[in-house]
């Protein structure tokens, strides 16, 4: 069908349908039919057979109703228009329907770009549009414009989009970058065929014999096993950056282990270069002494030639990976030489002299004779292994330069496992073939033949016509147990296994020598060890670590002039196990934490297996070395208390933190079985901070009863539009939180939207906490400005206490002298640093232009600045407060910031002066009890003050002090307070009738009518006949006050008993002046009143 036929299909339809579109699928076969439904027919679904390239082949086609229907279809949020829009499409024929899907709508389609770290090195995080954006109801003034949906739903002419999407490949791939043979595959294979292959795995065979020496290389070969196992799933549970171990252990189990692992293992990689080297130079030197042409002696001459030969390994990498890499693969071509000229060596007929020294081809008498193990004086199969086990190392070279491979989650599994099957199949068919066909112990003497009719000593030897028995009397120098160039003797020609020894060691020394620094790179640019910053820097395309490389050239050649690694090589070798451990135990605590983000692509894993690995590799730390294990062991505790203490700012989504949450819900949800029982109460507060930073002393004091023994919940409640407050709401909560813990503030931050605070508040009591971790006291500051206020929010701050009460939680009103709001001043804070911003701009912009009119704007600033009355001085980097205190912005506000942090100081020696008037359950005890437990409050001691009759003083204190001492409370002292119900003198009553005087009625002084008028009009004031009502407990709170006065105006703390107003008895008005008058002109003030439950007990 062509667009003009569908065109006109549309506009010629009949005005009666009102139906907006119709979808219509259609075959090949059918294009040229299919037409638009008449308006009597209902939609038409056809089913056909489709060929490959027809498949979901469909039309969209507008049904023609009116004009509106189809514009609001454009403008409604769904779809925009294009030129093309008033035509039915077929989805093959029309290249619109190739790109409609997801460019028709402001909703995204998903792309990889949307899933990109913000902080990676891919560039700008490119974000979806929100759910605001697409959920939110359009501006009436805002219309589509053509095309602009194309643009938001996919990203497309975003900023930083293009870049995101190529940047990395601009900063890397620009470098070289290896598949999984070269960049895997070669650097684990040269790094596990050591040098033990030609110099040690004969001697391992003499000892434990082939059935045992195959043991070890196959127990070995399942300790690296199970961890490229583990390491595979890790790898393939996300993109892997560069780093290798630490990369993985530290994404996998957090920074802790992560950086103290990460640290060993670089540093156990650089001194591996010079273990290598010095091998290299000892064989050196061993040739020099053959051809008596030593240099010095035989210390010095390794000196001189390992310093030669790390300097020539240093400028092949600092060459750059692609000539390292060349390198390794010509080591790699000398070394599988080496190993063939072995395995040839074996077949070829033996001679008298070789036959001398121990080597009959392959004989089964030998073979039967060494499959027994033969173990000399001083060692077993622990020690043997342990000498072995260091060989099968050496399967983490490739992961070590995950940065530099195309793709290190195809590459690191499959290069590492073929390495480790390869490797392993070559040590075994070695150790067999040495073993069938050298003998353990022979002369080299070519007269050691058997004459006819000499007696046989039934050696396979004796079989084979050579005597070697005086190898049991005396020491021999040839055979499996005596002579490490066995691998040489055998092969077809010896100088081929000198190359390989050459090729071995010099490959590993080169491995290790690349992974030092880039593992090292790695940890520094996560700047978990803020003085080692200085090594993240990379150069070139390949961003390498040159800083580094120095570095570990400086370690290795230390290391070399040494000359002497027999103490340091264990340690080395317990570092790697250290780090295959952590590397097992990562895929294991992954698994166990159960997180939806674990979910590798390698398949072949468990979690049990895994946790056995890394058992396994800490059991072999001790076989090798048991004294180098705890070394170890201690060094990388060290470092994880450093890490953790140091807290470094990032968050990878470790496995640490699943389960963390996986405990702690799991706790949660064990909580919830348990019955409440008095002896485990504990104050659960609620405190109506607002935005913590806004009021810290009330929080401060909160948080001096709730650290470490309950739960403590710092709320906001945002009034107004909905729509507002939540988007002010949800912008704010992380960095509030982010406050609390960087204050080491042991709590939680909520916020609720609500139409008003009563109704937020409300709220929170009901929904607040999890389980049995919900509140059940709350913490509210005094409403200091309250005649000042308007009615609303009185009627609200003494509602939610109210509330409170019905919801059976207890309340704690907190009053200090200064109040505790302190925003205004934040917000001074804000616009001073604004303003040192602006000025620090202007000066950079003077000094690059040399412009003469910036003196005058920096002269503005400073007079605008002058105008707030504030000087600043550097604040300090661990508390927003004490920037504060150093503002000054009058006497007032700065009496008000030090009030603000009068509870985060230790409280010198004085008293917490308990009022307990009224028996709530004991929460107006428990919570000053708690307070003498801190810290900073442990110098105060508690004074107990209680009602009582005057005639029954003695006989009341004796029975406090009595229940005090059964509640296992210590106090100071106890005064029975015998005159509380006298009336107040007249001076302080006259205080208080003047305090309620503008909101009284006076309805007594008025005719009826005017009075009910009154009434109705101002129904919150304060009647006379509730004031008359309630005479006795004003005098009560007037005369308190006047005890106050008198006894505990000199205490740190006041701890009082909270009033409570019964409903529809006591007007809002006067219960605050009841607040007021009790609290006025004191030291801080607690008022308590718990729901009237015990929570105190003397039953053990």
């Amino acid at each position: 069908m062509s667009l003009n036929n569908s065109s006109n299909a549309f506009l010629d339809s009949g005005p009666g349908n009102t139906n907006r579109f119709q979808v219509n699928v259609i075959s090949e076969s059918h294009e040229s039919s299919a037409a638009v439904n008449s308006n009597a027919d209902p939609p038409h679904y056809e089913e056909t057979s489709f060929g490959d390239e027809s498949q979901n082949r469909f039309r969209i086609s507008f049904r023609p109703g009116n004009q509106e229907c189809y514009d609001n279809f454009l403008q409604n949020g769904e779809m925009a228009k294009t030129d093309a829009s008033f035509h039915a499409y077929d989805s093959h024929t029309n290249t619109y329907y190739l790109q409609t899907f997801g460019h028709n709508t402001v909703d995204a389609v998903p792309k990889i770009e949307y899933y990109r770290n913000t902080g990676s090195i891919s560039g700008p995080k490119v974000n979806r549009p929100s759910l605001l954006e697409i959920h939110e109801q359009l501006a009436k003034n805002v219309a589509v414009a053509p095309g602009s949906a194309d643009v938001v739903a996919n990203g497309d002419g975003m900023p930083g989009d293009e870049r995101s999407e190529n940047k990395e490949e601009e900063d890397q791939t620009g470098g070289v970058k290896f598949g999984w043979v070269k960049g895997v595959l070669v650097r684990c294979m040269l790094n596990i065929w050591g040098v033990m292959l030609f110099i040690r795995l004969s001697w391992i065979v003499g000892e434990a014999g082939i059935g045992l020496g195959v043991i070890i290389i196959g127990l070995s070969v399942v300790v690296t096993t199970l961890t490229g196992i583990s390491m595979s799933a890790i790898c393939t549970n996300g993109v892997v950056r560069g780093g290798g171990a630490y990369y993985l252990i530290s994404r996998s189990l957090g920074p802790e282990f992560g950086g103290s692992i990460g640290l060993i293992f670089a540093f156990a990689n650089a001194v591996a270069v010079a273990m290598y080297v010095v091998g290299f130079a000892e064989t050196v030197v061993d040739l020099l002494k053959e051809s008596d042409s030593m240099m010095v002696d035989p210390t010095n001459d390794i000196r001189i030639i390992g310093s030669i030969t790390v300097v020539i390994l240093l400028g092949i990498s600092v060459a750059g990976m692609e000539w390292e890499a060349k390198a390794q693969v010509i080591l790699l071509v000398i070394l599988l030489i080496a190993i063939a000229n072995f395995f040839i060596g074996t077949v070829i007929p033996s001679n008298s002299e070789k036959k001398s020294r121990g080597f009959f081809n392959y004989q089964a008498s030998i073979f039967a004779e060494n499959f027994g193990p033969s173990f000399t004086k001083g060692e077993g199969f622990f020690s043997v292994f342990a000498i072995f086990f260091p060989a099968a190392t050496g399967i983490l070279a490739g992961a070590n330069i995950s940065g530099d491979l195309e793709d290190p989650q195809d590459a690191i599994p499959k290069g590492t496992m073929l390495a480790i099957f390869i490797t392993t199949v070559a040590y075994i068919g070695v150790a067999i073939c040495v073993g069938a066909c050298v003998v353990r112990d022979a002369t080299g003497s070519m007269n050691d033949t058997i004459i006819s009719g000499m007696n046989c000593n039934g050696s396979a030897a004796c079989g084979l016509g050579y005597d070697f028995s005086r190898c049991r009397h005396e020491p021999c120098q040839y055979g499996l147990m005596n002579n490490f160039q066995v691998m040489s003797m055998v092969s077809g020609f010896g100088p081929l296994i000198t190359a390989g020894i050459f090729s071995a060691t010099l490959s590993s020394a080169l491995a290790s020598l690349v992974s030092a620094p880039k593992v090292f790179q790695a940890l520094c640019k996560d700047n978990i060890y803020k003085a080692l910053q200085f090594f993240a820097k990379g150069y070139g395309k390949n961003n390498e670590p040159l800083r580094g490389y120095f570095l570990t050239f400086v370690i290795a050649m230390a290391f070399i002039l040494i000359a002497e690694l027999n103490t340091i090589a264990p340690i080395i070798s317990n570092f790697f196990l250290a780090s295959y451990a952590l590397i097992n135990f990562s895929c294991f605590h992954a698994s166990y934490a159960k997180s939806p983000g674990w979910r590798p692509a390698y398949g072949i894993y468990n979690m049990w297996v895994s946790l056995f690995g890394a058992i396994l590799c800490c059991a072999v730390m001790f076989v090798i070395n048991w004294w180098a294990a705890v070394i170890t062991y201690v060094i990388e505790f060290f470092l994880y208390i450093y890490v953790t203490y140091k807290k470094p700012d990032v968050n990878w989504g470790s496995s640490t933190q699943a389960l963390s949450y996986m405990s702690a819900l799991d706790n949660a949800l064990e909580l919830t079985t348990v019955e409440d029982h008095v002896k485990n109460f504990r104050p659960q507060c609620i405190v109506l901070t607002g935005g913590p930073m806004s009021r810290p002393a009330l929080l401060d004091i909160t948080h001096a009863f709730t650290k470490n023994s309950g739960l403590c919940i710092c709320c906001e409640v945002f009034v107004g539009p909905r729509k507002l407050c939540v988007k002010e709401m949800n912008s704010g909560m992380a960095k509030k939180q982010a406050w609390l813990i960087k204050n080491k503030i042991k709590a939680f931050y909520a916020a609720v939207a609500a139409d008003c605070f009563r109704d937020g508040v409300r709220s929170l009591l009901q929904a607040s906490g999890l389980g049995r971790m919900k509140p059940n006291t709350l913490v509210i500051g005094y409403k200091k400005n309250w005649r000042k206020a308007p009615l609303t929010e009185i009627e609200n701050y003494v509602g939610i206490i109210h509330d409170a009460f019905d919801f059976e939680i207890g309340v704690v009103i907190v009053r200090i002298s200064q109040g505790f709001d302190i925003s205004h001043v934040l917000q001074v804070q804000d616009e001073l640093e604004k303003l040192e911003q602006e000025r620090l701009a202007l000066e950079a912009t003077i000094k690059d232009n040399e412009c003469e009119e910036g003196s005058g704007g920096i002269r503005g600033l400073f007079k605008k600045a002058g105008k707030l009355n504030i000087t600043k001085t550097t604040p300090k980097k661990d508390s927003s407060i004490n920037t504060i205190q150093s503002m000054h912005v009058g006497e007032f506000n700065q009496k008000l910031v030090e009030a603000s942090t009068q509870f985060k100081k230790k409280q010198g020696k004085g008293t917490i002066d308990v009022w307990w008037l009224f028996d709530d359950g004991g929460l107006t005890l428990l919570i000053p009890y708690i307070l003498t437990l801190r810290k900073k409050w442990k110098d105060c001691k508690l004074r107990i003050y209680v009602g009582g009759k005057i005639n029954r003083i003695e006989e009341e204190k004796i029975a406090m002090a009595s229940l005090l001492s059964k509640f296992r409370i210590k106090f100071a002292d106890i005064h029975i307070i015998g005159d509380i119900n006298i009336k107040p003198n007249k001076e302080s009553w006259k205080v208080f009738e003047e305090m309620i005087e503008p909101y009284r009625l006076h309805e007594s002084c008025k005719d009826l009518t005017t009075a009910e008028k009154l009434k109705r009009e101002t129904p919150w004031k304060i009647t006379d006949a509730e004031l008359e009502a309630v005479k006795e407990k004003s005098y009560r709170q007037v005369r308190l006050n006047e005890l106050l006065q008198e006894h505990s105006r000199a205490a740190n703390l006041i701890v009082l008993s909270l009033p409570v107003a019964r409903k529809g008895s006591i007007s809002d008005w006067l219960y605050m002046a009841w607040l007021e008058i009790l609290t006025k002109n004191l030291p801080p003030v607690l008022l308590v009143r718990g729901n009237h439950k015990n929570v105190l007990t003397f039953y053990s």
